[in-house]
């Protein structure tokens, strides 16, 4: 065997059903260090977010869309990336040892003396217990789990399935692949005498937010996934007493949201906290940028005050992209927290405050109510003499300022990030939107509801809006479109809450 510290190494790793949160810790990982990601389409494509910067990323087709890889074109393509000195995975769906050809990808890794390694991921027989309310297993029903493909290797001369042991199975059949060849199984397994009553479980796109389940028999299974029915491929099919189970056990289309498409609009690096909340709470969800955020052009207005911030009585932050920018040119700089010596700090709400505690940082002001008006009313009253440094983005408005110099106060700005709009439209979104099918918008900013109205027009319409606070919606009512829903709290949980409501 060569030295494999002179190739490189392949890392076969589960994906999981679908659900990106359900990839292993020790797959993160691996995608993390890899050269090259090879994927399945069934592999959630968020779960490359996990690759690091630089690495090739190459799909390995999707039926309907593009090309798929025969499977002697990806043996090769692993064997020649690895031969090269890199580090690649092969990112399948499911758990790579269950139906996805993970004996004839080792065999051609073995056959070069090529180093690899097998990551488990849950598969979609386990991820349905969870998911659809389907216990595969259960103390009064069934003791043992078969797992059968329905579909097998074309080139065999006849079916390995013994259909009289699998009707005779004391537990649960569990059919993967097997929409294309229902009449086969189905009708193999009646004729060895499992009954036509026999409880059937239809379980498609298992953990994602379109998850289908359909409670059918045996008899009738092949008249549910039929070429014209929605139940198109990836589905497993449960076949046993299991799958009678009162359906109330599923908890993940009970979640508020569940069924909802639901478009988060913040900047990209913004997104992922809403988009969280609205997932937990079983929505669907796009992310359409409305604004991007950037450096400001010209750092030399902040470095003169950052030069001189013993000034300043407080330095005032009206947004978390603020104290993110202001701390790291802070820290760019040459400086550390140190510099901020005894100003004291007031921040705009929770969003803001928790940007600064990660920074190890204190609020001394945070008003009750999330917003310009509030924040300058709680620092007028002692604002006369005092010396304020508000920390801002390129454009926003005046409010603040306004009323603190109106108190008497010597206030100065800058600008530390830039924000501008997201011209062109993310292409499902807009196909959404066009269709209808977009249930709602999310509007957290007034900014980002000027982009909006510019990037759709009166396509936005189309779709409910929910926006953060009164001042957002009033911008929305001057632009045309009445939101649908408001925040009572002008947070993203304040945000989720109001879809709810709403919903």
């Amino acid at each position: 065997m060569t030295n494999s510290a002179a190739t490189g190494k392949v890392f076969l790793v589960g994906a999981g059903p679908g659900d990106p949160g359900l990839i292993t810790l020790r797959g993160v990982q691996c995608l993390a260090q890899a050269d090259v990601v090879l994927y399945d389409y069934l592999a959630n494509a968020r779960l490359l977010r996990h690759a690091r910067p630089g690495a090739e990323l190459v799909s390995l087709g999707a039926h309907g869309h593009t090309k798929i890889w025969k499977q002697a074109e990806i043996n090769a393509r692993m064997v020649a990336d690895a031969q090269a000195g890199k580090r690649v995975v092969r990112l399948k769906g499911g758990d790579p040892a269950v139906f996805g050809r993970l004996g004839e990808e080792l065999e051609a890794l073995r056959a070069q003396h090529i180093a690899f390694e097998i990551v488990p991921g849950i598969t979609a027989a386990l991820a349905a217990s969870s998911y659809a309310g389907v216990p595969i297993t259960h103390r009064d029903l069934a003791s043992a789990v078969a797992l059968v493909t329905g579909h097998e290797n074309d080139g065999k001369s006849e079916s390995a399935l013994d259909y009289d042991a699998l009707a005779r199975f004391p537990g649960t059949l569990v059919f993967y692949m097997g929409v294309t060849r229902v009449q086969a199984w189905t009708s193999g397994l009646l004729a060895a005498g499992k009954s036509s009553e026999t409880p059937v479980a239809i379980i498609r796109r298992c953990s994602l937010p379109d998850q289908v389940v359909v409670h059918s028999t045996l008899g009738h299974t092949a008249n549910e996934l039929t070429p014209a029915s929605k139940l198109r491929p990836p589905v497993i099919v449960v076949v046993g007493d299991v799958a009678r189970l009162d359906a109330d056990w599923s908890w993940f289309d009970q979640r508020p949201l569940f069924g909802q498409k639901i478009a988060v609009t913040r900047a990209a690096h913004q997104a992922e906290e809403l988009r969280v909340l609205l997932e937990e709470c079983g929505a669907e969800v796009y992310e359409q940028p409305a604004i991007a955020i950037s450096e400001p052009a010209d750092w030399r207005p902040v470095d003169e005050a950052l030069g001189r911030l013993g000034d300043f009585h407080w330095i005032v932050f009206s947004s978390a992209n603020g104290v993110t920018h202001f701390m790291q040119r802070l820290f760019d700089q040459g400086h550390d927290a140190r510099a901020l010596g005894n100003c004291k700090i007031a921040v705009i709400g929770p969003g803001t405050q928790e940007a600064l505690a990660r920074f190890h940082l204190n609020a001394d002001i945070v008003p009750h109510e999330y917003r310009a008006e509030a924040l300058a009313a709680s620092l007028a009253p002692a604002a006369q003499g005092q010396r304020f440094l508000l920390v801002r983005a390129s454009r926003g408005r005046e409010v603040l300022s306004h009323e603190l110099l109106k108190a008497g106060g010597d206030v100065q700005q800058i600008v530390v990030y830039e924000s501008r709009d997201v011209t062109e439209p993310d292409a499902r979104v807009g196909e959404l939107l066009q269709a209808g099918e977009l249930d709602w918008m999310t509007v957290t900013s007034s900014a980002i509801a000027r982009s909006l109205a510019n990037l759709f027009g009166p396509d936005l319409q189309r779709t409910k809006l929910v926006s953060i606070s009164p001042i957002t919606s009033g911008v929305l009512r001057e632009l045309g479109y009445e939101p649908a829903a408001e925040a009572r709290d002008f947070t993203m949980r304040g945000v989720v809450e109001a879809v709810v409501r709403a919903s």
